[in-house]
């Protein structure tokens, strides 16, 4: 009986120390814990923006410092519909000046043509041996050379033959090369009189005498005379005597 009294005031003794033990126990704080705190890292700003956009398009720039002035700028430049409205009838203006010069220049062209036709055309031959057709033929100097043409318009070389023979009543055929077998064969250009033609399968002209033919050459000699040496050089010609 006196050991579980003892027993009881062991455990009563025990709990009673370990309610003090609590009831003492530190109790922590916010004093006793460390505080984190922060600073700005920039300067405080108390002045008050009254004009942002003038603030935004000032600049500041050294006394001495040449950055050029507004003339500098390169703005592009913009035009009134009116001042579009002037140039454009401006530029139309332009363009029918220049069509009507041309069409003056093509009725000149054209008038210069018919005058041509009308000059050439209207002579009649003197005489009618061989001698009047080489004077005749010697008249068309200068005149223009157009291939496949057979009028003072423009001829080519057997077009020349074909039509100045054609004044005096003969008739040709077109072509060089068959006129090489028209009248009667001269033997040698020592033969040949005035008038005479002379052909071969690329070229025709008309004898004038001195070793001298009238022919129509080239676009850029036109009608002319010429060495029967230079026009024939390879030879292979025909004299031919019609008249």
């Amino acid at each position: 009986m006196s050991i579980a009294r003892k027993t009881v005031s062991f455990m009563t003794a025990l709990v009673a120390a370990g309610t003090l033990f609590v009831a003492t126990a530190p109790v922590a704080s916010a004093e006793d814990a460390e505080v984190a705190t922060s600073s700005r890292s920039f300067p405080k700003v108390t002045t008050v923006r009254k004009d942002l956009f003038a603030e935004s398009t000032s600049t500041s720039v050294d006394q001495d410092a040449d950055w050029g002035g507004i003339e500098a700028l390169d703005v592009p430049q913009t035009k009134s519909q009116a001042e579009k409205d002037a140039e454009a009838a401006a530029q139309a203006a332009a363009e029918a000046e220049r069509a009507a010069q041309q069409q003056a220049a093509a009725a000149s062209r054209s008038q210069s043509r018919e005058s041509l036709t009308t000059t050439t055309t209207t002579p009649s031959p003197s005489g009618t041996g061989g001698a009047a057709v080489a004077q005749y033929a010697l008249q068309f100097r200068g005149y223009p050379y157009v291939y496949g043409g057979n009028t003072p318009a423009g001829w080519d070389c057997s077009g020349f033959v074909q039509y100045v023979f054609s004044q005096f009543g003969v008739s040709l055929p077109r072509t060089s090369g068959a006129m090489m077998s028209v009248g009667s064969p001269v033997g040698s250009l020592a033969e040949a009189q005035p008038g005479d033609i002379l052909a071969s399968p690329g070229h025709a002209a008309i004898y004038i005498g001195n070793g001298m033919v009238m022919n129509a050459m080239t676009a850029g000699s036109g009608t002319d005379t010429a060495p029967v040496s230079w026009v024939f050089s390879g030879g292979g010609y025909a004299i031919r005597r019609v008249i």
